[in-house]
């Protein structure tokens, strides 16, 4: 694909979809967010005003009850960078149903697309959630320890996830396991034998986000919801690598316009912070880096808009977001000083939430 089909720019109704992400976050979100993340929950209220923007299920055929929009992962990135830099675990708890969506738009066939998709195009949020991170030492997303063995026209699940968003109310699970040809996608319902739910999970940061461990225990699949094979399972993590970047540059946009404001503001010895050259240059590092985080997420979700294979632009992305998300957060804090190490500012969360950029898999898409 040349260069000169990336999409860096954004048409004017997906300016307007952004503006509206923006404003919701501003009217919404930034207000409450420190009272989520003390709560450790999300209102149920907030999910269902994301919800009503119809962003999750515009791609959806409207045989299925969706709008039957063309699916665009530059605006879906752009979205989830708007969500984030209000707070993170809201925008991964409010565009989770896009993940079970997206994949199954992507790769489903007709009929697990007539039984799954509608209910997410019944009203009002719908929790549909991804189970594919594992609670192991060097856990790597293509080679899942969760085993699906084939024993007729069923498989049989084993193995245990980690940081599975919603789980407690999720109608359906997207669970990754290794079969014979490779790491493949499972559907699986509520309420399945074998599949049991752990308590909330006790998290480094994104407090707000209810997750847990998934315990799958010869939990048998029918062999119609296994979602494509390996082709399939690399689409999904390729739309979910960008979908993480975006995250982590709408986290990393935050401190860093925070942190901004405040050296404008702070006084310190007759003049304000920012007027010193160690703050004024850590402040124009984060701006330079939460850009060209954007620009390598726009790139990536450029490339699977135009059905291109996107894996070395997926990675790059997520990578360079893991490390620079933390650079840019902790500069936040270290240009607040001491104030940055209390809860009364919002550094500190977005530090804590940086945290997990590098390390979950899976947990949105574009």
């Amino acid at each position: 694909m040349s260069e000169a089909s990336l999409c860096f720019s954004l048409s004017e109704e997906q300016q307007m979809i952004k503006d509206t992400a923006s404003q919701l976050v501003q009217d919404v979100i930034l207000d409450n967010a420190h009272q989520m993340d003390e709560d450790k929950t999300i209102p149920d209220e907030y999910l269902e005003k994301v919800w009503e923007l119809g962003l999750s299920i515009s791609p959806i055929p409207e045989e299925y009850g969706g709008y039957g929009m063309e699916s665009t992962p530059v605006l879906n990135a752009v979205v989830l960078e708007e969500l984030s830099a209000g707070d993170m675990a809201f925008a991964i708890a409010a565009m989770l149903p896009s993940t079970v969506i997206n994949t199954l738009l992507d790769s489903g066939t007709d009929g697990q697309k007539k039984k799954f998709l509608p209910p997410y195009c019944e009203g009002a949020y719908q929790a549909g959630t991804v189970a594919v991170n594992e609670p192991f030492f060097g856990f790597d997303a293509v080679n899942p320890a969760t085993t699906a063995e084939k024993k007729g026209k069923n498989y049989i699940l084993n193995g245990t996830k980690c940081f599975v968003p919603l789980a407690d109310r999720a109608i359906h699970f997207l669970v990754s396991a290794m079969t014979d040809d490779g790491p493949s996608l499972f559907i699986i319902e509520k309420g399945s034998q074998g599949l049991s739910i752990g308590e909330k999970e006790k998290n480094l940061g994104i407090y707000a986000l209810d997750t847990r461990q998934v315990q799958l225990e010869d939990c048998q699949v029918s062999e119609e919801n296994r979602i494509g094979g390996t082709e399939a399972f690399e689409r999904f993590l390729q739309r979910s690598r960008i979908a993480i970047s975006a995250i982590g540059t709408g986290v990393s946009r935050a401190s860093y316009q925070y942190a901004c404001d405040y050296a404008k503001e702070r006084m310190q010895f007759g003049e304000v912070i920012g007027n010193r050259q160690a703050v004024a240059f850590m402040i124009a590092e984060m701006a330079y880096e939460v850009d060209a985080m954007r620009l390598l997420t726009w790139k990536g979700a450029s490339v699977l808009q135009n059905d291109s294979d996107a894996r070395r632009d997926s990675y790059l992305a997520k990578l360079n977001a893991g490390d620079m998300s933390m650079k840019i957060t902790d500069y936040g804090v270290q240009v607040l000083g001491g104030h940055g190490y209390v809860r009364d500012h919002p550094v500190e969360r977005y530090y804590r939430n940086a945290r997990g950029i590098s390390i979950l898999e899976g947990l949105a898409s574009v």
